[in-house]
């Protein structure tokens, strides 16, 4: 029978002791102290009322480590009790924190926030089942929409007009708080869970948040109306900062001599304003049809550029075709770089989708390489990838980038006994402008490529650009010599 040992002095649960596998984590795999200190303390607040004692040897802490060896996380009151231990003294615009907590929800876990506005930066920290969320996701949209909602609400029952303007980044721009959600089977964008994607969420988040703002905004009037007027600064801040950089962009568009070829967009500002490179007057003459005269602007060009890589300065400086683009962008080259001084978000390479198209391309990310590195490191330069076929079968019809986006498509869209029938393109330019606009320059519709500097290897980026761009035919040569065995599908 149970052997009866007596009373037990300590009642504290389990204790569960576990070492990583070598085999798997190898030999000198070390715990991030610093990294399983905040998760234990979140798991505190996450989990209100919850006493958990953190003890670490100090052995395993590096020198001048913020991580205590000892600590206790008790939180009673959840989310609002460590938000207000983090905010201490600082400034905040209302003197009560927002904070909720409600419990299951159309068949989906308990759901608890709290919010307040402070004079910094966003810091907004989510969670869905105790995970972290740091790039936000369908709860933190769920969020922003019933604080917005709630806000514009009360502006309008206290005939405040000047709340017409505020938007949801003027609510947010200067909010901190937490956020955790609990639902059943939770989907998240990619592997590593870092943005929830759950759909429901936003609705489930939004219509736990809307009646406790609208209760809150009601029962502290004082605070609502400090809240309100807070917002609407910002929100003037804003249309303030974006009337400044349109004047400047009309008064750089003023200074600046336009090339004659670029038809350019009503847009006066940089921000989601697009310039189209495409290849002939042809392509140009389409692309104009084609494209939104609001944010979207067109340069066409003259057959193949030079070659930056192989030419000297005084030849660069001579040529009227790259002199008009450096005209159209604004912002200089080399160490006259002025990121400020981009007149345009974006700029898209927009060539034939054949091996003429692709040279004319890489000539072009040659150029930006070498003259403007700085764009292509903030990320505003990409290639359109225009479609090869159009295939149609009766009245349905889809395009294909490729030979096997062809083929994917023939089985998978295509499969019936009807006529099939599919057109190649020769040129953008023999595309109808509806037709270009479908599928190269709609944002809702088209596939853009960004392009990028691989920083890690540097070296090897120039490496390779000299000697494929340079003018040393024999480095390219050497570098075909190498990887012929490798190369499949040529389009020669």
């Amino acid at each position: 029978g149970l052997e009866e040992l007596g009373d037990v002095h300590n009642r504290r649960g389990t204790r569960v002791r576990f070492h990583p596998d070598p085999q798997i984590f190898g030999d000198h795999m070390k715990f991030d102290a610093g990294r399983v200190f905040r998760m234990a303390r979140s798991k505190a607040y996450l989990f209100g009322g919850v006493e958990i004692r953190w003890s670490c040897e100090p052995g395993v802490l590096p020198e001048g480590s913020e991580v205590p060896d000892k600590a206790v996380f008790h939180f009673p009151g959840g989310l609002k009790d460590y938000l207000q231990a983090t905010m201490g003294k600082e400034f905040t615009v209302t003197r009560e924190i927002f904070a909720g907590k409600t419990e299951k929800t159309s068949g989906h876990g308990s759901m608890e926030w709290a919010i307040t506005w402070y004079g910094g930066d966003p810091q907004v920290h989510s969670y869905c089942n105790t995970i972290p969320t740091p790039e936000g996701g369908t709860h933190e949209a769920g969020l922003r929409i019933a604080l917005t909602k709630g806000l514009k609400a009360y502006a309008e029952l206290t005939q405040n007009k000047r709340a017409a303007q505020i938007t949801t980044d003027d609510v947010m721009i200067s909010a901190v708080g937490m956020l955790s959600v609990f639902i059943r089977e939770p989907e998240f964008v990619g592997q590593t869970k870092d943005k929830l994607a759950t759909v429901e969420a936003q609705r489930l988040v939004e219509n736990a948040l809307r009646d406790p703002f609208d209760h809150y905004l009601a029962d502290n009037p004082n605070e609502a109306a400090k809240l309100l007027d807070w917002v609407i600064e910002r929100a003037e801040e804003r249309l303030r900062r974006r009337k400044e950089k349109e004047v400047n962009r009309k008064t750089a568009v003023r200074k600046l001599r336009l090339p004659g070829k670029l038809a350019d967009c009503s847009q006066n500002t940089a921000e989601g304003a697009e310039l189209f490179i495409v290849e002939g007057d042809s392509a140009g003459g389409s692309a104009k049809q084609a494209r939104n005269r609001a944010n979207q602007a067109i340069l066409p060009l003259r057959g193949k550029i030079l070659n930056v890589a192989s030419a000297g300065r005084e030849k660069l400086g001579a040529n009227q075709q790259l002199a008009d683009l450096i005209q159209a962008l604004g912002c200089g080259t080399r160490s006259k770089y002025r990121n400020e001084d981009l007149r345009y978000e974006r700029i898209i390479v927009m060539t034939d989708a054949d091996v003429d198209g692709a040279h004319i391309a890489s000539l072009l990310i040659t150029f930006f390489y070498q003259e403007m590195p700085e764009l292509v490191r903030g990320g505003h330069l990409f290639l359109a990838v225009p479609p090869l076929y159009k295939i149609t079968q009766g009245s349905k019809s889809a395009y294909a980038r490729d030979d096997n986006h062809r083929a994917e498509l023939m089985q998978t869209e295509f499969k019936g006994k009807a006529k099939v029938e599919i057109s190649r393109f020769k040129g953008l330019g023999e595309m109808m402008p509806a037709q270009l606009k479908e599928t190269t320059m709609d944002p809702s519709k088209r596939t853009l490529l960004k392009v990028l500097i691989d920083e890690v290897d540097f070296e090897g980026t120039r490496s390779a650009v000299d000697d494929l761009m340079g003018t040393k035919p024999e480095a390219r040569f050497r570098f075909i010599q190498e990887r012929a065995a490798f190369a499949e599908n040529l389009d020669i």
